[in-house]
């Protein structure tokens, strides 16, 4: 008999796969390379194909769907409860198969080559970002054993690379000095990519019809806003703003039993990358706009700062969703009376 449902584990060369019929009996079991995999569901009736969502399986999603099949991705964690005892490959598929066929399964959106190449763009500038750090700690670290330091932050780093430029200043040993001009030089050409990638991402929400409205959220930028877009993609994939907030882990954690509701800090869920983007804009809205908003206000009368950040970020992830499902631009509320 043929599978209507058929779990795909995918990996680097051999894929593992598990199908079953109407029924649920087991009528596949197979291990399928690489170069296979097509021409296998090729000629396969149309089915339903379960994936883990995974780097590659938003690949393998657009192929197979093209060949006629309804693809599905699943988020790992939520495949791991069933799996049966060891892990392994033919275990991992099996799981698969029976995850997929659960009727309250949540489900990954297929994402597009569009999209995925927005993504890539962020964490390449995430990448360079992250390379800035150490040139830096470099930097300060060799010219405090010259007795050279400059106050914290990245922008205060020009004070030390204005002393190596300086012909006059011999507080460095030249031997010294050419080295660590090598640093400058690699750090001008890590902010110089980071720069393009931002101007690339700048020209790209102003294309966006999307992306333009969510730049009329305060707190979101070019950065944010196609982050956003590229990640959801269809926002009506969430049934409300909460669900998006809750998505991006931007909830608090609970541990209730007993009708007794335990709320802990947030829960982290998802992306990591976003949510600190959304994070970093609150704070600067709540750094420019803590004395026009009541709301805010309040907060800050009854929460530490911090509370309010991610209170701030949870709010305007709803924002987002809701500019987003309803093609409208944000409409900031008239202010009304502080809080006393």
């Amino acid at each position: 008999m043929q599978p209507t449902i058929i779990g795909l584990d995918l990996a680097k060369s051999v894929f593992q796969l598990h199908g079953v019929d109407g029924r649920g009996k087991t009528v596949l079991t197979k291990r399928v390379r690489r170069d296979g995999v097509l021409t296998f569901f090729a000629n396969l009736p149309a089915c339903v194909v379960g994936l883990e969502a995974c780097a590659s399986a938003h690949f393998w999603a657009r192929e197979i769907s093209r060949l006629g099949h309804t693809v599905r991705l699943l988020p790992p964690q939520y495949v791991k409860p069933y799996v049966k005892r060891h892990k392994n490959d033919q275990a991992d598929a099996e799981a698969i198969c029976e995850a997929v066929q659960r009727p309250s399964m949540r489900f990954v959106p297929m994402k597009s080559e569009e999209q995925q190449s927005t993504l890539v763009v962020h964490r390449v500038r995430e990448t360079l970002v992250r390379q800035k750090t150490p040139l830096i700690n470099a930097l300060r670290g060799h010219l405090a054993e010259f007795g050279i330091v400059a106050p914290q932050g990245a922008p205060k780093v020009a004070q030390l690379t204005m002393r190596l430029a300086d012909p006059g200043d011999e507080a460095v040993p030249a031997a010294a000095k050419t080295v660590l001009q090598v640093l400058v030089e690699q750090l001008r050409e890590t902010e110089r990519r980071i720069a393009d990638l931002d101007a690339q991402l700048g020209e790209q929400a102003k294309r966006d019809e999307t992306c333009r409205r969510l730049l009329t959220i305060p707190g979101i930028g070019p950065i944010v806003a196609t982050a956003l877009v590229a990640t959801i993609g269809d926002a009506q994939t969430f049934t409300s703003g909460r669900h998006l907030a809750a998505w991006l882990g931007l909830v608090p954690r609970q541990n209730s039993s007993g009708g007794k509701e335990r709320l802990g800090g947030i829960s982290k869920a998802g992306d990591g990358y976003r949510r600190r983007m959304l994070v970093h804009g609150a704070r600067a809205v709540l750094r420019w706009w803590r004395t026009s908003s009541p709301w805010l206000a309040r907060l800050l009368g009854r929460r530490p700062i911090t509370v309010a950040v991610v209170a701030l970020a949870n709010k305007t992830a709803r924002i987002a969703w809701a500019v987003m499902t309803r093609g409208e631009t944000y409409r900031r509320p008239e202010p009304g009376p502080a809080a006393p």
